[in-house]
């Protein structure tokens, strides 16, 4: 089979075309290597890939049509669009750059599929939509019409759009709502990677609030990209939401990275930002259900791999700004 993988040296699209690759298939990957965290850290995933055979890349935007066209000369088996502008601070910001890449992004997409009859599309999605009003866990049926940033507005206006195309094109989507991923390579500007730096680096522990008063339902990324290369099989139009289903207080993260670090974070307490989600929990029956998905991963064994993986790489690894 022969994919296209967007954002493919991002943290989700590295390791789902990986997998792709172990399994015998030919990925097409596409990346803008854009610097909205440091493009060390994408240079170091994309060259893990270029040593693998079938792996043929291109360094084109999502939102440059013209560029995506030549590439959907190829036929593909299906699409699966991870690339994105992610963050929730950061679309208070620039909330722009979320709307080209998330949703206009999407559509291009969307209507090459449409055009080259690409009958298979995945999306990647957020655990941010849930917003601050739905009950725990979150479930795929939740009212998402409250989004609290503008990156989840994004989001939204992505699903909202592959609906669309399901209905009159009959594209087959999948989307997935992830919840908080991390492990080996991860984002740096999300908490695990950065409490794994601060602490290893002996610099200031950034705590919003007193780290008892909200909870993230931390996902591996292996576990992740299990569960998109599942979603490939014919699903119709569908939303499923992957996480572990174990959501982890944020001061318990802090003190298993200061045992396997072993060394004491100083905290510096802040206030909570009004974008932010106080707590984050997945209600995963519908994966179970449709794709025979549970998480594998142990959140202490996914942080000892994200420490040993910092460690190892930590001449590079400890200057990259987290933000």
């Amino acid at each position: 089979m022969k994919y296209l993988v967007t954002g493919c040296a991002g943290f989700i699209g590295w390791k789902v075309t990986e997998f792709l690759l172990a399994d015998g298939h030919t990925v097409i990957g596409i990346d803008n290597l854009n610097d909205a965290y440091d493009v060390t850290v994408k240079k170091w995933r994309l060259s893990q890939l270029q040593t693998l055979p079938e792996f043929h890349f291109h360094r084109v935007d999502i939102c440059d049509r013209a560029s995506l066209e030549s590439i959907f000369d190829e036929h593909f088996d299906a699409v699966i669009n991870l690339a994105a502008r992610a963050g929730v601070r950061q679309s208070v910001e620039n909330p722009w750059v979320y709307i080209d890449t998330n949703v206009t992004g999407t559509l291009n997409l969307l209507e090459l599929c449409r055009d080259t009859e690409v009958k298979k599309f995945v999306l990647a999605s957020t655990s941010s939509l849930y917003g601050a009003k739905n009950p725990l866990p979150f479930s795929e049926e939740a009212n998402t019409d409250g989004p609290l940033s503008p990156y989840a507005a994004s989001k939204k206006g992505a699903e909202a759009l592959c609906h669309s195309y399901h209905h009159l094109y009959d594209i087959d989507v999948t989307i997935f709502r992830f919840f908080t991923v991390y492990g080996p390579a991860g984002r740096p500007d999300m908490s695990a990677f950065r409490f794994v730096q601060w602490i290893s680096e002996e610099k200031p522990v950034i705590v919003y609030g007193d780290g008892k008063q909200s909870s993230r339902d931390y996902t591996y990324v292996e576990d992740i990209a299990r569960g998109v290369i599942a979603g490939l099989k014919p699903l119709g139009y569908t939303v499923i939401n992957l996480g572990s289903d174990s959501p982890i207080v944020l001061i318990d993260t802090i003190r298993l990275i200061e045992e396997l670090v072993g060394k004491k974070a100083e905290l510096s307490h802040q206030p909570f930002h009004p974008a932010d989600v106080r707590a984050t929990w997945a209600n995963i029956q519908k994966a179970g259900q449709l794709l025979g998905w549970q998480p594998q991963v142990t959140f202490r064994e996914g942080i000892t791999a994200l420490v040993e993986w910092y460690q190892e790489h930590r001449d590079w690894v400890k200057d990259i700004p987290t933000g």
